[in-house]
Parts: structure tokens; C-alpha cells; sequence
């Protein structure tokens, strides 16, 4: 193998595995050591610039980053039980506890630099491209169909997990840099919003169409079967306030599982949650699934929906189908009867969370938007977020389909770079390179500046509303979050993964000091080789390729000093040992290029100016 070149960000980036996995890649390991400090306000506003929206994603994120955590692998070739650090609660302690931070946000800009920007909806992605463009200048104008910014976060995710307060204070900075809100407006002509004169339009209207299932029985029980997303609006706009005592909810995403304890806080006694796939296949979130069973809901898999049962036009109960999942050499799966009898359930009221879609009948075909011809949705550039009509972007769920919050926030920071660039007369498909720190941790001999002492407690639990007491009230908020000292032990529970072992082969005696101390036997000084037979010579082989090796130079027995990036612990025994100084921990810091980042002809008028 060839050297590996830790002076490319994307190498020290990829091993901090939780913020590698962030769509928005915040860096989670450095506002995790500042809530420990008690720092709370600096661990929000390390959150704010990356995620825009620290206090909302502290409560109802998809945690790509949990999954990812090293702590989960580590613990799993300990014999221990695989729990990752709380990263997602943690982020939410920055918000609970911060102190006023307004004296940090950007200030607005002075004056205007001429060039206007329309953003379609005041969802996430909307919000972030504001947030990124007008304090560099922009005036944005932001279009939303109903009355409060926050989009779906708003009107789709009950209040019972998210605090309309939360959204408020987290949407209301952005309006502080002078950002026009322009509600109760529903955009229905994009031709029309173009002849208004804006140097670039983004779209961040989301996917506002939930999926009906048109089955048996679906128009004569009409009165008594909603569309999931839908109800879950009319539920927070106080147009629903109560259900039947037998609630069905069909679906296996967040959205079901929204519904089902929605339904529950409104008067349904008997609720439960019916999906055609597996447990284990549902798309919801482990621990939305886990939030509903602990509130009485019971999850009933492997059926599909045949028809609705009503008498006199009113709804009395559902036919089910039994069925197992089969799967080809493709991974594409089949559902096949089981030829066991079909299942009745009773039931009141139905509620449809099969999925969503995005609607978008009031954009023109003919305006110079491509649209896929199969799927019907706009062809953008995955990179720049870029639609066939250079001056409009997508973001969110509105460019690729229903997502999440934190990957719409994402979207939002890379099309208000485009925009940016775009405005400024740069190559909007050039993206500037993220900004990285490398800093020695080492402070003098044997000290660091950073404590490598490895936890060894378990994950801590989030505190929750008596059961009885949340199940009374639909605005109640139902997980009360860690406090002080549960945030400051759990802390101590992620491994520093952006200190990094950092090798100089010129340095190393080959004294095998290092491979001798390393606890998770993750250092080999070896013969080189190509990289599968690589991973089989190692001390303790190197399972996952999805994780680098690393590889230095030659040594000068030729060997190379070869390290499994996949188990580390970034204790920095090997560089406490090391005789020589060939190992240091350097802590790495890696922050993503927003607009304002390298355009070249605006500084280049800056300085001429």
C-alpha cells in the first residue's frame, strides 16, 4: 500500500466517524468536550454554524452520527453491549443551558450588495440558505404558506417532542439579520415569482403530499381515514381535537409513529401501529419505535392492508393480509402470502402514514426546469443543488425526495454557497475546500491537554414525563433531557476521536514500545503488502473496510508502522510510550466552506476597493 496522506482533509475527517456521517458535518467531538467544560453557549454556537438548528435537532434528529460512533465498535470488541455516545441529547444540553448568545450571531449586513434572493417555503433548508446569505449582504425574501416559519418541524412533529418555544427562538435568529418573511403566502406560478426581479430562487417547499392507499372500502369510509401528515397538521392548527377510541395507523416511518402517540394524548384508547414489512425493516428511527411501545402502542408487522370495513358509511374495522418478506440476489424484496386466514381488527378511525411525496403542480414545464419524466421531480445537481435553470435552486425534500432535517439544513448550506458563487461570477461546481486545524495536544512531558481516560459507564437514560401525566396532554413535552451532571458523565463517554494519532516515520526506532501498549491491538509493524493481505497480517485482523488503514513510509527495516483507523481508542498510550516522538495526538478540526468561502472575484474587489 502507498502511504496514506493524512494532509488530505477527507482522511482525519473520515476517522472522526460521527461527524463524518453528519450530513451537515458538525464537528461533534468539539462541542462534546465544551459541554463537559461547561460551556454550553460555545458548544451551541460550534452546533449553530454547522446545523443551524442545535435546540430542535437535539430533540427530533435522525442521528445518522449515533450509528456511526466509534464508542459502538469498540465496546462491541470489548464483549460490552453496543451503545454509542448521546450525541443527539447532548446537542440538545448546548440548547437547554446556554445563556443569552444573540451577542454572537453574525451582525447584519451594513448595506445591501444589490442582488435579491427568493426562497420557496420556511422549512429548514429555506431557513439555513438565509441564514448563510444575508448577513453577507443578500436581501431574502422568504415565501411560506403558513403563518410561522419552521415548516414541517412546525406543523408535522407533535409538540409533545418539540416546543413550539424551541422553534421560535431557533427560527427567530434568523429573521434577526433582516431577512423579509413574507406569510400566509402560497406560491402557486413559479413564471409568476420570476418576473419579479430575483437574482436567484430556491426551492425548499419539502414533500407536502402524503400517499393515500387506494384499497376496498377507501371512498365509502372517506369520513373516518386520513392522510397521516395531513391529520398531524390539522392536529397542531387545533382543526382536530379529538379521535375514535380504536385507532389503526398504517405506515412504519417517524410519521406513524407521530400519529400513533398523537392519537393516543387525544382520546384513543386502543392504538396500534400495522406495517407490511419486519420490525427490524421499518423506517422508523429505533427509538421512535421504542418511544410508542413504551407508551402502550402496540406494532403489529408483516400485514398488508386489503381493505376497509365500513357499514353504512362509517368505519368498523380493516382486512389484513398476512405476509413474509423474500428477498432476491438484488436485494429487492417481495412479500409473499403466509396462506394463513386473513386478520380483522375493529377500529374508529384510520390514519394513512405510508410515505410522502413531493407536489410540485405550480411550477411550469415549460420555464426551463427539467423534471425526471418516471419520478416527476426536478433534475438537480447533487453538488451545487443546481435545477437545468441556472438561476433556481432545490433543497431539502423538495430536491431528492423525503429525507430529514438535518440533511434539508445540509442542502441549505451547499445551494447557498451555489448562490454565492453564482452571484459573484465564480464556478458554482468549484467548491471550496473545507477549512481544517491541526493542533498539537501535547503540553509537556507525559501531559495532555485533553483527559484520554476511557469511560467505562454505560449510556445514560433521558428522563421522561410520568407516562400517565404525558399521556393527558398533547403539548406536554415528554423527554425532559439530561441535566448538568448526567451531560457532564455522559461526556465522558465519547473517545476524542477528532485527537489524532499522528506518525512520523522518521522519527520511529522500531521498538515495538507502541504496538506493546496499544489496548485494542490496533498498531502492526509489518512487511507491506496490499491492502486485503494487509488486514489479515495485523495483530488483530482489520475487519471493517469501510474504516482506513492507516499506512506510513518506510521504515528502515522497510517494514511500515500500519494502524486499524476502525478500533482506535485516541487514548495516546502509544504516543505517551513512544521514546522518540514518533507518534504525537494532535487534535484535528475540520469546519465546511459556506457562502462567503472562497469567491475570488469578491475579494478581489474588496481589495481593489
Amino acid at each position: 500500500m502507498q502511504p496514506s496522506d493524512t494532509q488530505d482533509p477527507a482522511y482525519f475527517h473520515k476517522v472522526v466517524d460521527c461527524q463524518w456521517a453528519c450530513p451537515a458535518h458538525t464537528p461533534v467531538p468539539e462541542y462534546i468536550r465544551l459541554i463537559a467544560a461547561g460551556r454550553y453557549g460555545d458548544a451551541y454556537m460550534v452546533n449553530w454554524r454547522a446545523n443551524v438548528f442545535p435546540g430542535i435537532l437535539g430533540r427530533i434528529c435522525d442521528r445518522p452520527c449515533e450509528p456511526a460512533c466509534r464508542r459502538s465498535r469498540v465496546e462491541v470488541s470489548n464483549g460490552n453491549t453496543p451503545e454509542p455516545v448521546a450525541i443527539c441529547r447532548l446537542k440538545r444540553v448546548a440548547a437547554d443551558l446556554k445563556d443569552d448568545i444573540r451577542a454572537y450571531l453574525p451582525t447584519p449586513a451594513a448595506r445591501k450588495n444589490g442582488k435579491r434572493v427568493a426562497c420557496v417555503g420556511a422549512g429548514p433548508a429555506s431557513l439555513a440558505v438565509a441564514r448563510d446569505l444575508a448577513p453577507l449582504g443578500y436581501a431574502i425574501t422568504i415565501f411560506e404558506a403558513d403563518a410561522k416559519a419552521g415548516g414541517f418541524m412546525r406543523t408535522q412533529v407533535p409538540r409533545f417532542r418539540l416546543p413550539e418555544e424551541v422553534i421560535d427562538e431557533e427560527t427567530g435568529y434568523i429573521f434577526t439579520f433582516n431577512v423579509e418573511f413574507v406569510n400566509n403566502r402560497r406560491i402557486d406560478s413559479m413564471k409568476a415569482l420570476l418576473t419579479e426581479g430575483y437574482d436567484a430562487v430556491f426551492v425548499g417547499s419539502g414533500a407536502p403530499r402524503g400517499r393515500d392507499l387506494d384499497i376496498p372500502g377507501r371512498r365509502e369510509a372517506a369520513a373516518h381515514i386520513h392522510v397521516g401528515i395531513d391529520w398531524l397538521a390539522s392536529v397542531y392548527f387545533g382543526h382536530v381535537s379529538n379521535v375514535g377510541r380504536r385507532v389503526i395507523v398504517l405506515g412504519g416511518g417517524n410519521t406513524a409513529m407521530d400519529c400513533c402517540r398523537s392519537a393516543r394524548r387525544l382520546g384513543g384508547e386502543d392504538v396500534k401501529v400495522i406495517v407490511r414489512s419486519g420490525f427490524a425493516q421499518m423506517k422508523a428511527s429505533p427509538w421512535e419505535k421504542e418511544d410508542a411501545m413504551h407508551e402502550g402502542i402496540p406494532i403489529l408487522n408483516d400485514h398488508v392492508p386489503k381493505s376497509f370495513v365500513h357499514e353504512n358509511g362509517r368505519l368498523v374495522g380493516m382486512i389484513f393480509e398476512k405476509i413474509y418478506a423474500e428477498y432476491d440476489v438484488n436485494g429487492r424484496r417481495a412479500l409473499i402470502p403466509t396462506g394463513e386466514p386473513e386478520v380483522y381488527f375493529d377500529c374508529d378511525e384510520v390514519l394513512i402514514a405510508v410515505g410522502q411525496e413531493n407536489a410540485f403542480p405550480w411550477i411550469e414545464r415549460d420555464i426551463g426546469i427539467a423534471f425526471d419524466a418516471r419520478s416527476n421531480m426536478p433534475i438537480v445537481n447533487k453538488t451545487t443543488l443546481q435545477a437545468s435553470l441556472p438561476k433556481v435552486f432545490f433543497g431539502g425534500d423538495a430536491a431528492f425526495g423525503p429525507k430529514n432535517i438535518i440533511t434539508a439544513v445540509a442542502h441549505g448550506h451547499e445551494a447557498a454557497l451555489s448562490i454565492d458563487r453564482m452571484l459573484n461570477g465564480e464556478d458554482v461546481t468549484q467548491r471550496p475546500p473545507p477549512l481544517t486545524h491541526v493542533v498539537s495536544q501535547k503540553m509537556g512531558i507525559h501531559e495532555w491537554s485533553y483527559d484520554n481516560n476511557v469511560s467505562l459507564d454505560a449510556r445514560s437514560k433521558v428522563p421522561w414525563v410520568d407516562a400517565a401525566k404525558a399521556l393527558k396532554s398533547i403539548r406536554l413535552e415528554v423527554e425532559l433531557g439530561f441535566n448538568a451532571d448526567t451531560a457532564w458523565k455522559e461526556a465522558q463517554r465519547c473517545l476524542n476521536c477528532d485527537v489524532q494519532t499522528v506518525f512520523t516515520d522518521r522519527l520511529c526506532i522500531e521498538c515495538d514500545a507502541c504496538v506493546d501498549i496499544c489496548p485494542m491491538d490496533c498498531l502492526t509493524l509489518a512487511p507491506n503488502a496490499d491492502e486485503t493481505e494487509l488486514r489479515q497480517r495485523l495483530s488483530a485482523q482489520a475487519l471493517n473496510t469501510e474504516q482506513s488503514l492507516f499506512v506510513s513510509g518506510a521504515l528502515k527495516t522497510q517494514r511500515v508502522m500500519v494502524k486499524d483507523e476502525d478500533v482506535c481508542l485516541h487514548c495516546g498510550l502509544c504516543a505517551e510510550r513512544c521514546p522518540t516522538g514518533a507518534w504525537d495526538m494532535q487534535k484535528f478540526l475540520l469546519e465546511m466552506s459556506h457562502a462567503g468561502d472562497g469567491c475570488a472575484n469578491t475579494a478581489a474587489k474588496k481589495a481593489a476597493a
